[in-house]
């Protein structure tokens, strides 16, 4: 009896080995070495792996990105999957990936804007750069990779985002006579004073009456959730300019400009008057930098070369990337349906694809605003 029993333990011990213990810091110095290419950081000291879950049976964790990035979902976790199971020791490995946009630092004083999360400017010392087809194309490279994004139009005299967004001679709903519902076409929410004049009408107003109408616009408009709301601004640097950038909350700004030095000369002019109300730049992007013609092939730098580059360096700050000087950007914008939704999978749309995501690793890199969530607190006499 005794031997059966003797017999009948060591068979069962022998089926079933013991899983060996697995530690939280084993699990972390595991998966150490990964770098996340867009921050060039490692994960890890980025903070992003999160509840990490250990068992008998199952390691799981989550990787949480501070900007979006659908589209590289399943490379992060089959890179986390495959370096977790040097330790996970038949234990199922489960790795979950997501973007968390949080809410950033405007200018002091500023408070947020009620339902966006982060302001971005997208602006330009002069016009004719080409600022509004890079503002719309950030806003859909965006929102391809998950992010609930809106374009605000600040160009009062010139809107150009309703015809770019395919919305033209739409007119927005107002539910109650005060405010105004954004108008939305490939995912995006949009306003512009485009949407309430006709299209042949000039907006012959003075500054403050512009001011005025653009705050309205901004602050009336419901916008639903959004983690990045991209203001296509109004070229120049005067009072509409000032008066946007102290009044409204924005989280940095990206300055669009061409190589040629007379663009160049107004882009700094643009990046300087940020800096003096204090809102980050984010980056340069250079547009029209190169044209490659289509019969030939010849690639030439019809606007001068390397202008962004010299200027990023001068002003310390990043050159977030340049496009090319492409008739199918201009024929797409002019379509209602630009590169990032026209050809997603073309090279164009690539390029603006990788801008976007510089500008959203940049707005997550900014000190988190807090201020949602501390208690309102009330004195009242007793």
């Amino acid at each position: 009896m005794f031997s059966k029993l003797t017999r009948l333990f060591q068979s069962s011990s022998t089926d079933t080995p013991t899983t060996m213990a697995l530690t939280e810091p084993q699990v972390l110095d595991a998966v150490s070495s990964l770098v996340d290419p867009n921050t060039g950081k490692t994960y890890v000291a980025a903070k992003a792996v999160k509840n990490l879950r250990i068992s008998d049976t199952e390691l799981a964790l989550d990787v949480v990105l501070s900007y979006p990035a659908k589209s590289q979902f399943a490379r992060v976790e089959a890179e986390f999957a495959a370096a977790l199971q040097s330790v996970a020791e038949g234990r199922a490995v489960k790795v979950a990936v997501r973007s968390e946009i949080t809410a950033h630092q405007a200018q002091r004083g500023v408070p947020l804007l009620p339902g966006v999360k982060n302001v971005v400017a997208v602006a330009s010392g002069k016009g004719g750069v080409g600022k509004s087809t890079t503002t719309v194309n950030l806003a859909l490279a965006l929102a391809a990779e998950g992010a609930r994004v809106g374009i605000l139009d600040a160009d009062i005299y010139g809107p150009s985002q309703p015809l770019m967004m395919g919305l033209a001679g739409q007119r927005p709903e107002s539910p109650d006579g005060k405010t105004i519902k954004p108008l939305i076409n490939h995912g995006v929410q949009t306003m512009s004073i485009g949407y309430l004049v006709d299209e042949d009408q000039a907006m012959v107003w003075r500054g403050p009456m512009v001011s005025q109408a653009l705050q309205q616009l901004l602050n009336d408009t419901l916008w639903n959730e959004l983690d990045y709301l991209l203001i296509d601004m109004p070229p120049g640097t005067g009072d509409v300019q000032l008066t946007l950038s102290q009044k409204v909350p924005v989280t940095g700004a990206v300055i669009v400009t061409t190589p040629q030095d007379i663009a160049l000369l107004d882009a700094k002019k643009g990046l300087k008057m940020f800096e003096k109300v204090g809102v980050p730049i984010l980056g340069l992007v250079e547009n029209m930098a190169i044209h490659i013609c289509s019969n030939c092939g010849h690639a030439e730098h019809i606007f001068g070369e390397g202008g962004a580059t010299k200027m990023a360096a001068d002003y310390g700050v990043e050159l977030l990337g340049s496009l090319p000087l492409d008739l199918s950007i201009r024929v797409a914008v002019d379509n209602g349906a630009p590169s990032v939704v026209a050809d997603p999978d073309g090279q164009v749309a690539a390029l603006y694809k990788t801008i976007a995501r510089r500008v959203a690793v940049k707005v997550g890199e900014k000190s988190r605003d807090f201020s949602s969530k501390l208690p309102k607190i009330v004195i009242q006499n007793g």
